[in-house]
C-alpha cells in the first residue's frame, strides 16, 4: 500500500460514517487514487474538500437530514451576501479619515487600521463569484476567512489598530456558512454580493460625512448599532423567503433559517455582550474580552441546540433506518467525479 493509499484511506475513515465506509470506502479511494498523478503523496487540497464534503451529506443523511442541503446552499448565499454587504461598507468607513476621531483609532496613512486589507479579501471574494463561482468562490472566502483570523495577533505584532472582535466574529461565522456556496448558480444570484458591497458604499459615505452623529452613543463604534440591525434583517429576508418556499411545499428555507441562526448570533453579539455585563458586573454596559467570549459560547451552544433539536424532530418523523443508498459518480468541488450519493 503506498502512502498516498493510506493517507485517503486514513481521510475517509475520518470523514465518512462506519457503515457508509464499509460499503463504499474502498471504492472511494480507488476513484481518487486513479485520477491522481504517479509522483503525488499527499490527498490534494480539492480531494480533501470532495472527501469532507461526501462525508458530511453522508453523516447528515444518517441523521435524517438528508434533505438540509439545498438549505445549507440557501443559508450560503444569503451568508455571502452578508458579509460582502458588510465588508463594503466597513471598508469605505476605514478609508475616510472623518470618521478617525470618534472610532478611537490612529490613522496610520489611508487606512484607519489594517482591517482594510480583510475587508478587500470579502470584496474579492464577492467578485470571484461573479467571475467563476464554485471551487474560486470557497477558495476566495477560505482566504477571507484566514485573514479575517489572522488580523487579531497580526495587529498585535505590527502595534496597529484592527476591527472589533465582536465584528470579526460575526463575518467569520457568516464566512464559515458562505463556504457552502452552490457551485452553478444563476447569473442574478451571482451579482447578489457585489450588488450588496455596492450598496453599502453610499450608506457608509452618507455615514462618513455626518461624522458619525447618526449612530454615536452607547457602543462608540458603528458596528454596536450596524450588526444588530443587518442580523435583523438577515432573519427577516430569511424568513420571508422560508415562507415564500414552504407554500410550495419546498422546506429550503426552515433549513436555512436553522443555519443561519448562529451567524444571527453573532450579528447580536456586542449587544448581547453588553446586557451579560450589566448582569454580572452591574453599572454601564461596557462589554469586555471576558463577556464577549461568555455571549459567543452562549449564542452558539444555543443555536447548535435548535439545530440538534430540529434533526432529532425530523429524524423520529421520517427516518426508519439507516441505509446505504447506491448511485454513479457526483461532481465534486474539484470538478472531479467522487464516490457521493446525491442529496
Amino acid at each position: 500500500m503506498s502512502d498516498l493509499e493510506r493517507r485517503y484511506r486514513r481521510l475517509v475513515r475520518i470523514c465518512y460514517p462506519a457503515g457508509y465506509r464499509d460499503a463504499r470506502g474502498t471504492e472511494i479511494v480507488g476513484t481518487y487514487l486513479a485520477l491522481s498523478s504517479p509522483d503525488r503523496r499527499w490527498p490534494s487540497v480539492a480531494d480533501v474538500t470532495d472527501v469532507a464534503g461526501g462525508g458530511l451529506r453522508q453523516r447528515l443523511r444518517a441523521t435524517g437530514a438528508s434533505g438540509i442541503g439545498p438549505g445549507v446552499r440557501l443559508a450560503a448565499t444569503l451568508a455571502l451576501v452578508t458579509a460582502t454587504t458588510l465588508a463594503g461598507g466597513w471598508a469605505m468607513l476605514e478609508l475616510n479619515p472623518w470618521t478617525t476621531p470618534w472610532l478611537g483609532f490612529a490613522q496610520h496613512g489611508t487606512s484607519v487600521s489594517i482591517g482594510l486589507g480583510v475587508w478587500a479579501a470579502w470584496l474579492l471574494a464577492a467578485v470571484v463569484q461573479v467571475v467563476t463561482p464554485g471551487r474560486w468562490t470557497r477558495l476566495a472566502i477560505g482566504l477571507a476567512l484566514v485573514l479575517t483570523v489572522a488580523v487579531v495577533p497580526l495587529a498585535a505584532v505590527v502595534d496597529r489598530s484592527r476591527p472589533p472582535l465582536f465584528v470579526l466574529l460575526a463575518q467569520v461565522s457568516l464566512g464559515f456558512v458562505a463556504l457552502g456556496v452552490p457551485g452553478r448558480p444563476p447569473g442574478w444570484l451571482r451579482l447578489l454580493p457585489v450588488a450588496g458591497a455596492a450598496v453599502a458604499l453610499p450608506v457608509a459615505v452618507t455615514f462618513a460625512r455626518d461624522g458619525g452623529g447618526l449612530l454615536r452613543g452607547y457602543y462608540g463604534w458603528p458596528a454596536g448599532q450596524v450588526l444588530p440591525g443587518v442580523g435583523t434583517a438577515l432573519l427577516v429576508v430569511t424568513v420571508l423567503v422560508g415562507v415564500g418556499l414552504a407554500v410550495r411545499h419546498d422546506l429550503r428555507g426552515a433549513w436555512a433559517l436553522l443555519v443561519l441562526l448562529g451567524p444571527v448570533g453573532m450579528l447580536w453579539l456586542h449587544p448581547l455582550a453588553a446586557q451579560l455585563a450589566i448582569a454580572m458586573y452591574g453599572g454601564g454596559p461596557n462589554a469586555d474580552w471576558t463577556t464577549l467570549a461568555t455571549a459567543a459560547i452562549i449564542a452558539a451552544v444555543a443555536a447548535a441546540i435548535v439545530m440538534s433539536a430540529a434533526l432529532l424532530a425530523r429524524r423520529r418523523l421520517t427516518f426508519t433506518h439507516p441505509a446505504v443508498e447506491s448511485g454513479g459518480p457526483a461532481r465534486g468541488t474539484s470538478g472531479r467525479p467522487a464516490r457521493r450519493v446525491s442529496p
